[in-house]
């Protein structure tokens, strides 16, 4: 009998969300900022808080200034250029603002003739303020009866001609107007000044090179987005204002403030100009990996001064230059960082940073388990996944989650419940599934990333998913009936054995004994689908998070035992910026998340990771790398820093390799395996034999991978297919290490050389992505 609704651990009203998830519940942002605290946001004078690129099109509407108030801004005419017209007989000048907002500093270069456009439609605007009785003047015309001082003149006085050049006659006109509040947040004024929304947001970097231009559309490098060249054929031409920080550029929709793209710098960047690489007469291209992005300009003099400006502030990018390993992300000194072996401190660590967070949040799983506790036993609901995120986001904190879409008939992690789950809470939770297997024809390779990211400051990467079956401690207890006394004995219940099949899988979900909308007494750490054995049977129902997936007084767990690490400060910018990327893709690549609900995400500079709001405790420095596997269909860009950093640290090993991994596939073939992991470890040894020297190797891994099925009566495919290329590694068929090995020495393996594999039979270890150098 199925169990009854007061015999759920989750609230009545989760309960009847799940049952509805047939659409999402919320399509649209709620935009429920108040006007004071929108006035909160961007009240700073050291800089504007990063949480005003999640409400730029509220900023937008309601009329905030750009510039901060009580700041006061500054410029300086300190240079002139001489160019040649069109007509080639006059000779302009071109004159070289520097400008300082607080602690910002930029550079604008304008024509005398844009200090006149200024002047005119400044004067228009406060004309059209008297003589317009419109009530969304009303601010400005109060603004304008409380000044007391008159519009400057552009054109100066005769003495101020006498005693002034026109270089430092037209600075003290510019200053002049920027003392005036109606002046300086006029919009003509902040285009002439490239000031934007993005301009002065701490977190951002620098200013950066802002200002107007005319986009073409296409150009992107994705299946199926350039099918035979249309995109050179049809494209049209879109007015946007372009963004350029210190290492990505975003153009963005003036008019409505929303974000329509952003390019993130890679070793693939460039900037180019002219028809060649355009296609148009002032054209400039910038490309990197997974775009090429055409603007046309004016002239060919601001061709140059574009190309020139975004060359400037990607320079000193460290994601321009291939890194160590073949990586995007050098490595990081003095990076505060924590490791974990196991879930329990892993899981604590990361419910309390989850806590912490102000702005962001993302999250990329194998598998994510909204119901799971990060802390344990839990005695009510407020260390449980979903509740955590449904807490912060009320709070304001922008949560991004990045799930793996299974092909649901090999796997039965159910993403779409976890989606629809997490989505139905809060319109601040957006979460993405990828990748669409039959468009992207991707049928063999998943995304196998553990990764959570808070303010884009702290990250935790590693082997394990939130999910259920993976928090465990040292203990690895096999049995969990609720009191400290049975947690490591298997009880026997023999009366129970008819009810059951003939490998002890309970055919109907008992409910607990206790009542479970009440967790004051619970002990249990495992609650519900939690409890798991997947050898014995794989998890089902999972829209039933607190029933029992297995009888637990009969079936013993299975112990799940991995790593993970949490680190700080700029590593933690490099994850996020993985995340970015992807999810960026993700947005382009599939149209069901082209809407605004979806936002496009930035990365914050890493010019700014000095101050820390929050640290992990016991947090230790190192020298840290992030080292990723990406190939066009995830991230727009191919890398595999993994493989080639396992390879370099088996290569440059001194007295032994140990290997903990959940698989243990390689020796490559070319055919069916193509890493060579294994051929590394064979060299390996071999020159160690050479070298007479002594050398181990130890490789942990499972008795029987992670997949449901009896192989004593025939059963388990898949098992039986991880086993054939397990074996097919380590000693059968002529690519195996051993047959290697034993054809090298002559007489089988040189005698100074051991290999141990330590088949467990309670040790899961489903962490490929996890390298410690």
């Amino acid at each position: 009998m199925m169990a009854s609704p007061q015999d759920q651990i989750e609230p009545a009203f989760e309960r009847s969300d799940a049952q509805k998830l047939s659409r999402r519940r919320f399509s649209h942002d709620i935009h429920d900022l108040s006007p004071d605290e929108l006035d909160g946001l961007m009240s700073s004078n050291d800089g504007r808080p990063f949480l005003v690129v999640h409400h730029l099109p509220e900023i937008k509407e309601m009329g905030v200034p750009y510039l901060m108030p009580g700041t006061p801004i500054t410029c300086r005419v300190d240079n002139t250029e001489k160019y040649t017209t069109r007509s080639k007989v006059r000779v302009g000048t071109l004159y070289t603002v520097r400008l300082t907002h607080g602690h910002f500093h930029w550079t604008v270069k304008r024509k005398y003739k844009h200090f006149q456009e200024l002047h005119r439609d400044l004067n228009k605007h406060k004309m059209m303020i008297h003589l317009l009785p419109l009530g969304r003047y009303a601010k400005d015309r109060n603004m304008l009866r409380t000044m007391a001082e008159e519009m400057p003149n552009l054109h100066g006085t005769e003495r101020t001609r006498r005693t002034s050049s026109k270089m430092k006659y037209l600075e003290e006109y510019l200053n002049s107007l920027l003392e005036n509040m109606f002046c300086r947040n006029d919009h003509s004024m902040l285009e002439f000044l490239s000031v934007g929304a993005l301009s002065f947001i701490t977190d951002l970097g620098p200013k950066g090179l802002e200002g107007p231009i005319i986009k073409r559309s296409g150009g992107h490098r994705i299946q199926g987005l350039n099918c035979i060249g249309h995109h050179r054929l049809c494209f049209r031409w879109s007015r946007r204002w372009l963004v350029v920080k210190d290492s990505f550029l975003m153009y963005m929709n003036r008019d409505n403030g929303s974000i329509n793209f952003v390019l993130l710098f890679d070793p693939e960047f460039k900037v180019k100009v002219g028809r060649a690489h355009t296609d148009t007469t002032y054209g400039v291209c910038i490309e990197n990996f997974g775009r090429s992005l055409i603007i046309k300009c004016s002239s060919y003099r601001q061709t140059l001064w574009w190309s020139h400006e975004i060359n400037r502030l990607a320079e000193s990018c460290d994601f321009l230059k291939v890194q160590r390993f073949e990586g995007f992300a050098p490595p990081r000194d003095d990076t505060l960082t924590k490791w974990y072996v196991n879930g329990s401190g892993y899981f604590a660590d990361l419910a309390d940073a989850l806590e912490q967070a102000k702005e962001e949040i993302f999250i990329t799983d194998w598998w994510l388990s909204p119901e799971v506790f990060l802390k344990r036993p839990a005695t009510d609901n407020y260390w449980r996944l979903d509740h955590i995120l449904h807490r912060k986001a009320e709070q304001g904190v922008k949560i991004c989650i990045l799930l793996y879409k299974e092909v649901e008939f090999a796997l039965g992690i159910n993403s779409e419940h976890s989606k629809k789950t997490l989505m139905n809470m809060h319109p601040n939770i957006k979460v993405m599934r990828h990748p669409d297997h039959v468009s992207s024809v991707v049928f063999l390779w998943a995304h196998h990333e553990k990764m959570v990211a808070i303010d884009q400051s702290v990250a935790f990467v590693g082997g394990l998913d939130l999910a259920f079956g993976r928090w465990d401690d040292s203990l690895y207890r096999l049995t969990d009936l609720g009191s400290a006394e049975n947690t490591n004995n298997m009880t026997q219940h023999n009366e129970k054995k008819d009810e059951t099949d003939g490998d002890g899988v309970a055919e109907d979900s008992n409910p607990s004994d206790q009542n479970p909308l009440d967790l004051r007494t619970n002990t249990k750490l495992w609650l519900g689908k939690d409890y798991s054995n997947f050898i014995r049977k794989d998890w089902v129902q999972l829209d039933r998070p607190f029933e029992d997936n297995i009888d637990r007084t009969l079936v013993p767990r299975m112990p799940w035992r991995d790593l993970s690490a949490a680190m700080h400060g700029k590593a933690a910018r490099d994850v996020a910026r993985h995340f970015i990327q992807r999810w960026n893709y993700t947005k382009i690549f599939k149209i069901k998340y082209k809407d605004d609900f979806y936002p496009y995400l930035l990365p914050k500079s890493h010019s700014t990771t000095d101050s820390l709001s929050f640290t992990v405790p016991g947090s230790k420095t190192a020298r840290v790398q992030i080292l990723r596997s990406a190939d066009r269909w995830s991230t727009g860009t191919c890398e595999n820093s993994i493989l080639n950093a396992y390879i370099h640290v088996i290569e440059n090993s001194q007295h032994y390799i140990y290997i903990e991994n959940q698989f243990f596939i390689s020796c490559a073939d070319a055919k069916t395996v193509y890493n060579g992991i294994g051929d590394a470890i064979v060299n390996r040894i071999l020159r160690a034999h050479r070298e007479q020297k002594k050398f181990r190797v130890f490789v942990v891994i499972p008795l029987l991978p992670g997949f449901e099925g009896d192989i004593s009566a025939g059963g388990g495919n898949a098992i039986q297919a991880i086993l054939h290329f397990t074996y097919r590694t380590i000693c059968r068929g002529e690519r195996s290490i051993l047959s290697r090995l034993s054809e090298a020495s002559g007489a089988g393996c040189p005698s100074s050389i051991f290999i141990l594999y330590c088949f467990s039979t309670s040790v899961q270890t489903p962490s490929d992505e996890s390298v410690v150098l």
